[in-house]
């Protein structure tokens, strides 16, 4: 009896095909094993935090009561945030500044002049840049919170008991330990 017979079989059982195809698969599986990647790395695995400051805008909110609104979140400090419909969790809130609403209106000497908004319906409206503070992990292409990396144009959501809106970030401070402190 040969080896190979005349279907490339071994011992006339076993296709060669087979025995390639069982090796492959041996090797794929030993190496998931043997040589695992870093992609199963954690925050908590790779080391310490730093603290970071992040900016968000909100433009165009609609609250009853917009002053009421922007005292609430001063008054806060805490808010949960949701980033790229993740949930983080508890951040600070830092720092609450409204942003007027105007209206250019060109001048008769040709110049343009911003005004205040006249229009009776954005005493209902509300625009505002919110600065968030938290620990972040630093890794080479930027901070990240909860496994998601906080960079400008990222989308979050601020959301406490009475409310929940969307803020795109506009700035992100990395800090020193020592200033956080």
């Amino acid at each position: 009896m040969s080896i190979l017979d005349s279907k490339g079989r071994l011992f006339g059982k076993v296709s060669l095909l087979d025995v390639g195809a069982a090796l492959v698969i041996l090797l794929v599986v030993g190496g998931l094993f043997l040589l695992p990647g870093s992609s199963g790395s954690s925050i908590v695995q790779t080391g310490a935090t730093q603290p970071i400051e992040v900016d968000v805008i909100v433009r165009g909110l609609t609250v009853a009561e917009p002053q009421v609104m922007l005292k609430a979140l001063a008054d806060e400090k805490k808010t949960n945030i949701i980033i790229r419909n993740q949930p983080y969790g508890e951040v600070k809130i830092l720092n609450v500044k409204s942003l007027p609403r105007t209206v250019a209106v060109p001048q008769p000497d040709g110049s343009v002049k911003p005004l205040p908004d006249p229009r009776p319906e954005l005493n209902y409206t509300l625009d505002m840049v919110v600065t968030l503070g938290g620990d972040a992990q630093i890794v080479n292409d930027g901070p990240v919170l909860g496994n998601n990396k906080i960079k400008i144009g990222t989308p979050m959501e601020l959301e406490g008991q009475t409310y929940r809106f969307n803020a795109p970030v506009i700035g992100v401070r990395i800090l020193e330990k020592s200033k956080a402190s």
